[in-house]
């Protein structure tokens, strides 16, 4: 097990926040020499890696680091049938990572995203901000001007409701990315050049109702509360569309956390997206996505969840139902999702019998 961590001049605290309650994942299909940059941040964490593409092939990780690696042979293995439902020549792979954690905690990032530097040239501490989003509550229900009202030097504004201002648990938080934006392969082909520069100091609550397009390369949950809707979906090999994955699963987490009364929050913080992907590769991915989320958006805005869906899981099937009968009508690759969606709720509570508990001991508490 890695110990902990102190680097001079870094803002590495003497004692890691969440240490041992946290888990890195990270899907690849190469050697992890990015983790170098990150060793000061992640070295103290467990590090659960998900190897996409060809299992026999070897995947290098630095010395030092804890970590647990596993790859189709291995998904196959502990999922049996049910690996079915896990996306293969996609990193929607990743969401297996989040199934084997046993931590309270999850974050992932993508292996081409390097620490990134403030305004100040001090290396940013992804982790770390993550962590402060996620231990202090959002505000779905109301919005304050002043943004994060519970950071350092910010508060509540006049007008805002004292009934609201104990806000509401944070089961997510949304990082973003300098350099190479998160575009599009329409927007990458006629913006080749552009690079995001600009360093907002802020972060927000999405507000209850307002979906969001998630992004999972710089992405922290809460895992008790939400992880079992943080299904990638069925992407890549085999599969009509890509590049949807973990948008898919943002759009399906923001509908359960408003219906559980949960907060996502976006903003900081910022990492370095160092390529950009191939957007004449990404447009095959993508093609039929851009058509059908003019369909699907609206579904989301439109999808309801019953009283009686007081757990994460309760939710999670009600949404693959309305998946299956609405969406269904476009295409018949959205009645597979749907029952990709049934077997992932299975396998997730397969490997993880007590999180079933937890759930519905947060669902009825929210829920209230």
């Amino acid at each position: 097990m890695a110990g902990t961590v102190t680097v001079p001049g870094s803002s590495v605290p003497s004692t890691p926040l969440l240490k041992d309650e946290l888990d890195i994942v990270i899907p690849t299909i190469r050697n992890l020499d990015f983790l170098e940059m990150w060793r000061p941040f992640f070295q103290p964490y467990h590090l659960i890696i998900v190897q996409d593409g060809d299992p026999s092939k070897v995947i290098k990780v630095p010395e030092g680091f804890d970590y647990e690696l596993y790859n189709r042979n291995d998904i196959n293995r502990i999922l049996g049938p049910k690996a079915s439902c896990i996306s293969f020549k996609d990193s929607a792979c990743r969401c297996f990572g989040y199934m084997v954690s046993k931590k309270k905690y999850v974050f992932t990032i993508d292996d081409d995203c390097f620490v990134a530097k403030d305004p100040s040239g001090k290396d940013i501490n992804a982790l770390e901000q993550h962590i402060k989003n996620l231990l202090s509550p959002s505000t779905p229900f109301f919005f304050n001007t002043l943004y994060d009202p519970y950071r350092e030097g910010a508060d509540f504004v006049r007008g805002y409701p004292f009934s609201l201002r104990e806000g509401a648990p944070t089961a997510v938080s949304h990082g973003l990315w300098l350099n190479i934006p998160d575009y599009d392969a329409p927007t990458q082909m006629v913006k080749p050049r552009e690079r995001n520069s600009r360093y907002v100091d802020a972060v927000l609550t999405i507000p209850k109702g307002t979906l969001f397009p998630m992004c999972g390369m710089n992405l922290a949950f809460d895992r008790q509360l939400i992880g079992p809707a943080m299904y990638f979906g069925l992407m890549g090999d085999g599969q009509p569309i890509g590049r949807y994955d973990d948008m898919w699963a943002g759009w399906c987490v923001k509908v359960i956390c408003d219906h559980l009364s949960l907060g996502v929050k976006t903003g900081l913080p910022y990492l370095w997206h160092s390529k950009a992907s191939n957007p004449f590769v990404n447009l095959k991915k993508e093609y039929k996505g851009i058509f059908w989320q003019e369909d699907i958006i609206p579904f989301f805005q439109n999808a309801t969840l019953s009283k009686e869906c007081d757990t994460v899981q309760k939710c999670y099937i009600s949404l693959s139902e309305q998946v299956k009968e609405k969406l269904g009508k476009i295409d018949p690759y959205f009645v597979k999702l749907a029952d990709a969606m049934v077997t992932w709720i299975e396998a997730w509570d397969e490997l993880n019998p007590s999180d079933a508990v937890v759930a519905a001991g947060n669902g009825k508490a929210a829920a209230k």
